[in-house]
C-alpha cells in the first residue's frame, strides 16, 4: 500500500510536466474532460468529555476526559479516465486517540469503478462505495461538514455490516432532468467480524448470525436550483454560499431476515427483516447577490429505522473511555456513549448562518446549531441530543477551527426494566481542519 501510493506521488511530477495542473486537477486532455486529482484532509481534535455515570477505565474512576485526537485523515485518488470510465478510491486513518493501538495503519474507505452506460444518465459501477441510502448524509463530505460530525444516526449500519459506512456493492447512479439519483445492492460483510457482534439472541433484536442475504438501499433528490456533481458517492455539508442549492429527496435500505431475537417462549430463534425509510430537505444559497454576501444552510430529515423489536445500539464518537466500564444498569456504557441507533422514530435537523467574507481580515465566521430526536420503543424517555458551535472559517472548509458544544442524555434502566433518563452530559470539541482539495 505505502509503495503504492509512493509510486503514484512519484508519478505526479512527470505528468505535470506534460500536463497541465489547475484547480487541484491533471489534466490528461487539451480541455480538462479527462482528469485524475489528489485530496488531502486532517481533522485533529481536542476534547474535553463529561463521562457517562461511574465510568471506569484501567481500573480507575474517569468522572471526566481530555483527550487530543485525529477524528479523520483522508486521502483521495480518483480520475476521468475516459470519457465513459471513472475511478475512485479514498484510504483514510479515523478515531486515533490516546486508546488506540500504536502505528494504525490506513484502510481502505472506497474502491470502484464505473462506466456511464449513457452519458449524465446512468453509470454502472462496482466495488467498495458510499452510494446508496438511506439519506443525504448516508454518505456525507468529510470535508465539509458544517460542524465535527455530520448526523451520524443517518449513517445506520456504520461498521456492524460495512466498513466505516462503505459497502461491497454493484450500483447504479445518474441524473434525468432535475431528478438525482443511486441505487445499490450490497454484500453485507459478516456480523462475526463487527467490533458490536455479540453471539447472545435474547428478546431485543440483534444483527443476525447467519449468511446474510443481499441488502438493497437507494436515495433519490430533485434539486430544484443549481445541480449538484455525482461524480462521487459524497454530499457537501455547506457550500458556503458559493451555490444555490435546493433539495428534497427520499431514500431507503432493505434487507430480509437481517434480524433475529428469542420468541417469548425464550427457545425459538425468529427472523425478521432491516428496513428503514426516510425523506429530507437541504437548503444552501447566499442570502443576496452581493459578492461574499452571509449565506444559509439548512437540512432536516424524518426517518422510520426498524431493526426489528427492543433494538439498541450506542454509538460514541472516537470514545475516549472505549474499552471502560460502568455498571450494568447505565444503559449508555462507558465515556461518552449513548443510544443512538434504534427502532423506531428519528428526526433530526441542523441550521448554520455564514456570517459575510472578509470579516475579521481574509476570515469569517458561522455559527450553527443541530438537533436530533429518537422516539424507539425501547426508551422510556425520548432520546434528545444537541450540539451547537461556531466555525472560523480561515480559508473556507480548506483550514478552519470548530468548537462544538454537545450535549446528550444518560439513561439508568430501572428494575422494571424501564430506561429513563437519570443525567445529562456534555462534551466540548475543538477541531482543527486542513483540507486540500
Amino acid at each position: 500500500m505505502k509503495r503504492l501510493l509512493a509510486l503514484g506521488l512519484a508519478a505526479l511530477p512527470l505528468l505535470a510536466s506534460a500536463q497541465t495542473l489547475k484547480e487541484g486537477k491533471l489534466s490528461l486532455n487539451a480541455d480538462g474532460s479527462r482528469y485524475v486529482k489528489l485530496t488531502l484532509l486532517n481533522q485533529a481534535w481536542a476534547r474535553y468529555n463529561e463521562s457517562n455515570n461511574d465510568t471506569r477505565l484501567f481500573g480507575e474512576s474517569k468522572p471526566h476526559t481530555f483527550d487530543v485526537g485525529i477524528r479523520r485523515f483522508r486521502l483521495q485518488f480518483f480520475g476521468q479516465l475516459t470519457d465513459r470510465v471513472f475511478i475512485y478510491s479514498q484510504f483514510g486513518l479515523n478515531n486515533f486517540n490516546y486508546l488506540s493501538d500504536r502505528k494504525a495503519g490506513f484502510f481502505v474507505h472506497d474502491a470502484t469503478g464505473d462506466y456511464a452506460v449513457v452519458k449524465n444518465h446512468l453509470a454502472v459501477g462496482l466495488g467498495l462505495s458510499g452510494w446508496g441510502g438511506v439519506a443525504r448524509f448516508s454518505a456525507p463530505s468529510a470535508g465539509t461538514i458544517m460542524g465535527v460530525d455530520a448526523p451520524l444516526i443517518e449513517q445506520t449500519t456504520n461498521d456492524v455490516t460495512d466498513q466505516f459506512l462503505r459497502k461491497l456493492s454493484v450500483y447504479v447512479k445518474g441524473k434525468v432532468s432535475k431528478l438525482d439519483y443511486r441505487l445499490a445492492v450490497a454484500s453485507p460483510m459478516a456480523f462475526q467480524k463487527s467490533p458490536a457482534y455479540s453471539a447472545i439472541i435474547g428478546k431485543n433484536a440483534n444483527f443476525s448470525g447467519r449468511a446474510p442475504q443481499p441488502q438493497f438501499q437507494g436515495y433519490a433528490s430533485w434539486q430544484f436550483l443549481d445541480q449538484e456533481s455525482n461524480a462521487t458517492p459524497y454530499a457537501v455539508g455547506s457550500y458556503l454560499g458559493k451555490k444555490r442549492v435546493l433539495n428534497v429527496g427520499a431514500g431507503f435500505l432493505a434487507q430480509p431476515q437481517a434480524m433475529w431475537y428469542r420468541a417469548d417462549n425464550g427457545l425459538d430463534t425468529l427472523s425478521t427483516a432491516l428496513q428503514q425509510y426516510a425523506a429530507d430537505v437541504y437548503y444552501d444559497a447566499p442570502l443576496d447577490t452581493t459578492k461574499g454576501a452571509p449565506s444559509v444552510s439548512f437540512y432536516a430529515v424524518a426517518m422510520h429505522l426498524d431493526f426489528g423489536p427492543g433494538y439498541l445500539r450506542n454509538n460514541g464518537p472516537m470514545n475516549p473511555a472505549a474499552g471502560g466500564s460502568t455498571p450494568a444498569n447505565v444503559l449508555n456504557g462507558p465515556g461518552n456513549a449513548f443510544p443512538l441507533y434504534g427502532t423506531g422514530n428519528v428526526f433530526y435537523t441542523q441550521l448554520g448562518y455564514k456570517l459575510k467574507d472578509n470579516l475579521l481580515g481574509e476570515t469569517t465566521f458561522m455559527p450553527y446549531v443541530s438537533y436530533q430526536y429518537s422516539r424507539y420503543g425501547r426508551l422510556t424517555d425520548d432520546l434528545h441530543y444537541f450540539d451547537a458551535g461556531l466555525n472560523w472559517l480561515l480559508a473556507g472548509h480548506a483550514a478552519k477551527f470548530t468548537l462544538s458544544y454537545q450535549n446528550r442524555p444518560v439513561y439508568i434502566t430501572q428494575a422494571n426494566g424501564d430506561n429513563l433518563v437519570d443525567s445529562r452530559k456534555s462534551t466540548v470539541v475543538l477541531q482543527y481542519q486542513v483540507f486540500f482539495n
